[in-house]
């Protein structure tokens, strides 16, 4: 007999068992307490209230008077793990549609701000019927609750909760769908509601299918610009204590929740960090997608990414204090952002070759009167002189990431940093990438736009376009390492094929995940923010950004003039002693010297052997 496996189906029979035998549980009914009376439109503490939803009659229902971050449940008196959930809509029209994206929680505080997610319904109810639910979470819970979706008033008919008493433990936690779930309480349940103001908060990510819980307090508030203004809003988290997030190389305490509300495939700006990573920045923010709650309603889809900041894994530069004020120790380190928003910052100058720059580092709370005017007076030297003191390997990298994913507002938001001791500024990182791949009216098709797009229709901040053109058009050195660092990533990462499997592999990746967040967020067939068109499925949405990075690829070889000649021809030193014919990567011959060429990109056919050649 093969005793493991028998063991091994005895084991799953008595879990199976124990699912099945675990009774519906009993407490005292505990809720949000003000329902509303329909019959006057008025608040209520005695009709539609929370008792409703545990009373067993399905012609009664719950109602709360506020439209969203409403909930009914029960304190169970000791901890117990729940096993099971069950919810019947309100006998109405509207009843089967109010419970869909509702979520069940549970915590051992009553004011929940230590809540886990239990399960998250993702259909439609039947009226006059409990629908049921197995919930995956070992952890015990006194207790438990169900958050209503948002502008639904909670209203259902009945809640069920099924399990058993013990405090379980952490070893399976729920997690929405494949991708990280990242839950916030705020104290007293109060809505982040400006950048300002920062809202007490216990962060909580669920990561690795639900085996891996980082919770830990600190505070929420909202962030970003133009984003604020959209239905689902942005925000910064900010942990008490450095912490380790997912796979991030940064241990830190700022992170950043990215709405992509305009961007239906919710991938550009991954997609473009990828891009920088295969063009050599030397930093690309860390950027990862999620399903986030707040106060246990579901907000959708978001990007939980890097904070922009000075921090080892992030911007390796020295940090200042306050007593950084003269000598080397003035020197650095900054990090800056020429940004066209800048006017609306606390802490900013307006060069003298008229950009406006926010001082990110030292922050406004910290910098010092010396600190300030030894940046801007930097800054005003380095327009003055490009060639001596603006990097040219970073803000060429940074510049083709840019032109490549057509990103409308490369120079709007642009930053820079510096290092004590170190007269150059660099560039980067690249940042804010969701009116690029084609996703802006006002530079759709930008494939169709004969010359960059920073140079036609793309938005800039003061006079980054005239910055641009100096620095990067008019100075063959430049032309020379641009060609350079195009040449060597389209040879080996920068690969139609490549590109295209990564566009699908996060297709895939994000499939669940959008469709609760179109679910959330019902713009498919919208034209939000920029949006130039409607493509009409999450699918086609995606599609169109495919199409447009390979012939991207094209029009940026085409634009540089580049030949790209994927057969495996590559850099090699030239043997001198023997005879060469060169040729420019168009193929117009250029000879049979090298030495009085300037630097560049050849063809060089040696006998029967062709070879590219770099000339430094």
């Amino acid at each position: 007999m093969n005793y493991s496996r028998l063991f091994l189906l005895t084991a799953i029979t008595v879990n199976s068992w124990q699912v099945l035998a675990d009774d519906q549980l009993k407490g005292t009914v505990i809720g949000t307490a003000e329902a509303v009376d329909y019959s006057t439109n008025s608040k209520s503490t005695t009709v539609n209230t929370c008792e409703n939803a545990f009373d067993g009659d399905f012609e009664t229902f719950f109602a709360s008077y506020d439209r969203s971050y409403t909930w009914a449940g029960l304190d169970l008196g000791s901890p117990h793990v729940i096993t099971r959930v069950g919810w019947a809509p309100r006998n109405d029209s509207n009843g089967p549609a109010r419970v869909v994206l509702g979520v069940f929680e549970g915590a051992n505080s009553p004011d929940f701000m230590d809540a886990l997610p239990l399960y998250l319904i993702d259909e439609k109810g039947t009226i006059g019927k409990m629908s049921y639910a197995d919930v995956s979470c070992s952890r015990g819970f006194r207790y438990v609750r169900y958050v209503g979706p948002s502008d639904s008033r909670c209203n259902l008919a009945e809640l069920a909760f099924y399990g058993h008493a013990g405090e379980g433990d952490d070893s399976h936690l729920y997690q929405i769908t494949n991708l990280p779930t990242v839950s916030i309480h705020t104290l007293n349940g109060e809505i982040p509601y400006d950048k300002e103001h920062q809202i007490v908060s216990q962060l909580t990510i669920i990561s690795d299918n639900g085996t891996k819980l980082l919770s830990e307090p600190g505070t929420t508030k909202e962030r970003g610009n133009a984003s604020r203004d959209f239905p689902k809003k942005p925000w910064r988290i900010k942990f008490d204590k450095k912490q380790n997030v997912l796979d991030a190389p940064a241990k830190a305490k700022k992170w950043t929740l990215i709405n992509n509300y305009g961007d239906k495939t919710l991938m550009r700006n991954l997609l473009a960090f990828q891009l920088s990573k295969r063009l050599g920045m030397p930093y690309t923010p860390f950027g990862a997608s999620v399903d986030v709650l707040m106060n246990g309603e579901y907000k959708g889809c978001y990007q939980l990414c890097d904070q922009v900041e000075i921090n080892k894994g992030r911007i390796e530069i020295t940090e200042m204090s306050k007593e950084d004020n003269d000598g080397e120790a003035l020197t650095g380190g900054y990090l800056v952002e020429v940004d066209a928003y800048a006017n609306q910052e606390i802490s900013w100058f307006n060069s003298s070759g008229g950009n406006p720059v926010t001082i990110k580092s030292p922050d406004e709370e910290d910098i010092t009167t010396q600190q300030r005017k030894y940046i801007e007076s930097y800054f005003n030297q380095m327009e003055r002189d490009l060639d001596h003191y603006l990097d040219k390997n970073t803000f060429l990298r940074h510049f083709l990431v840019g032109e490549l994913s057509g990103n409308t507002d490369t120079y709007w938001s642009t930053f820079m940093y510096k290092e004590r001791g170190d007269d150059t500024m660099y560039t980067g990182p690249v940042w804010d990438f969701d009116l690029a791949f084609d996703n802006d009216q006002r530079t759709y098709p930008v494939n169709k736009i004969n010359d960059f797009i920073y140079r036609t229709k793309g938005s800039c901040a003061g006079k980054m376009r005239n910055l641009v053109d100096a620095f990067v058009l008019r100075n063959s050195d430049s032309q020379t390492m641009l060609l350079d660092i195009w040449d060597k990533a389209r040879q080996q990462d920068l690969t139609e094929e490549s590109l295209v499997a990564y566009i699908d592999q996060m297709e895939a990746e994000l499939d669940k995940s959008q469709r609760l967040n179109f679910m959330r967020w019902p713009i498919l067939n919208q034209r939000v923010h920029q949006n130039p068109k409607t493509w009409g499925s999450y699918q086609a949405e995606v599609e169109n950004v495919r199409q447009f990075m390979k012939e991207r690829l094209k029009w940026m070889d085409e634009r540089l003039g580049y030949h790209y000649v994927p057969s495996g021809i590559q850099e090699t030193i030239l043997d001198m002693s023997l005879p060469y014919e060169v040729y420019t990567v168009e193929g117009v011959s250029c000879g049979q010297r090298l030495d009085a060429l300037r630097p560049g990109i050849y063809i060089v056919r040696q006998g029967q052997t062709t070879r590219k050649i770099v000339k430094r």
